[in-house]
C-alpha cells in the first residue's frame, strides 16, 4: 500500500478490535522505520515485527531501535535468520548456520551500548523458530517463538519445548472466500516461494510430510494442512491452535495477490475470530 493508506489501514485495524499487526520485511518497507509508522497510526494495537532479518542490520543498531520503539509500550520485536537467497543474493551477505548465528546476534544485542537518559530497557523479543534447537534458544534467550507456516501439531511440540510461560506465536494462513478454485489458487501462490526453502521443508517432514508434498506450490495435503478456506474453518483453526498452546495466533488472511491488501476480508473475519 502507498504510505498514506497504510496509516489509514493500520487506523482502521486497531478501530475493528485486532489485538497485534504483524508484518515482515523482505521485500518490502525497512521493519523498523514500518514500526514506528504503524505505532503512530494507531492507539491501542501492539506492532509486532514477524520478522525482523538479523542480516538486515547490525546488532547494535537493532537493539538501539527496538528499545527506541519499545517506550510505546506497544512494540514487539520478531527475529528471524531468513533464507540464504534473501540473505546471499538480494542482501551479499555470507548466510551462517542458523542456530549459531542467532545465538551470536542475541549475544551482540545484549553487549550493544545504548547511552541514553532515563531508563529504557530492551524490548521484548520473539524468535522465528521452527525445530527443536531454535525454539530452546527462544525459550532461554528470548520471550517466546513466532513459528510460521505450521500446524497444531507443530504447536503443540513448540509449547512442549517452551514451557508453559513463553509466547507462543503461531501464523495461520487463511482465505476466506469458500471457492475451492479460488482457495486452491490463493494457497498455492502462497506456498510457491516456501516449499522451495530448506527451513520449511525441514519442518514440514518433521511433522510427517513427504518429498513428494513439496513440489512448487505444494500438494493438496499439504494446502489443507496450512491454508483454511471460508470463515468458519479459519475460526477452528484458530481454536485449534489455541488449543495446542498458542497463546497468539497471527492471521494472514490471502487476498486474490499479493498487492492488493485483503481490507474487505479483515472488517468480515474481525467479529468472526473477535466477536
Amino acid at each position: 500500500m502507498p504510505l498514506q493508506a497504510a496509516r489509514e489501514q493500520v487506523a482502521a485495524l486497531d478501530e475493528q478490535g485486532w489485538g497485534t499487526l504483524w508484518f515482515g520485511e523482505a521485500y518490502g518497507r525497512e521493519a523498523l522505520t514500518a514500526a514506528q509508522i504503524y505505532l503512530g497510526a494507531s492507539t491501542r494495537m501492539a506492532i509486532a515485527t514477524g520478522i525482523a532479518s538479523i542480516y538486515g542490520r547490525d546488532a547494535v543498531a537493532m537493539s538501539a531501535a527496538a528499545r527506541t520503539l519499545a517506550t510505546t509500550g506497544r512494540f514487539l520485536l520478531g527475529l528471524g535468520v531468513s533464507h540464504a537467497p534473501l540473505v546471499e543474493r538480494m542482501r551479499g551477505h555470507a548466510y551462517g548456520r542458523p542456530l549459531e548465528a542467532m545465538r551470536e546476534y542475541l549475544d551482540a544485542m545484549d553487549a550493544a551500548p545504548y547511552a541514553v537518559s532515563g531508563d529504557e530497557p530492551p524490548a521484548p523479543r520473539v524468535l522465528a523458530a521452527l525445530g527443536p534447537k531454535m525454539l530452546e534458544l527462544a525459550r532461554d534467550r528470548a520471550q517466546g517463538a513466532h513459528p510460521y507456516l505450521v500446524t497444531p501439531e507443530h504447536t503443540a511440540r513448540a509449547r512442549a519445548l517452551l514451557g508453559p510461560d513463553a509466547v507462543l506465536a503461531v501464523e495461520q494462513a487463511v482465505v476466506l472466500g469458500t471457492d475451492a478454485e479460488q482457495w486452491r489458487r490463493r494457497a498455492h501462490w502462497h506456498l510457491e516461494i516456501y516449499t522451495g526453502l530448506p527451513n520449511y521443508r525441514n519442518s514440514w517432514l518433521r511433522l510427517g510430510y513427504t518429498e513428494d508434498d513439496f513440489g512448487r506450490g505444494g500438494s493438496d495435503r499439504l494446502k489443507d494442512a496450512l491454508v483454511t478456506r471460508g470463515p468458519e474453518a479459519a475460526r477452528r483453526r484458530v481454536q485449534e491452535h489455541l488449543d495446542a498452546g498458542a497463546s497468539h495466533v497471527c492471521v494472514q488472511v490471502l487476498g486474490p495477490d499479493v498487492f492488493t491488501a485483503p481490507v474487505e476480508d479483515w472488517q468480515e473475519l474481525a467479529p468472526v475470530l473477535l466477536g
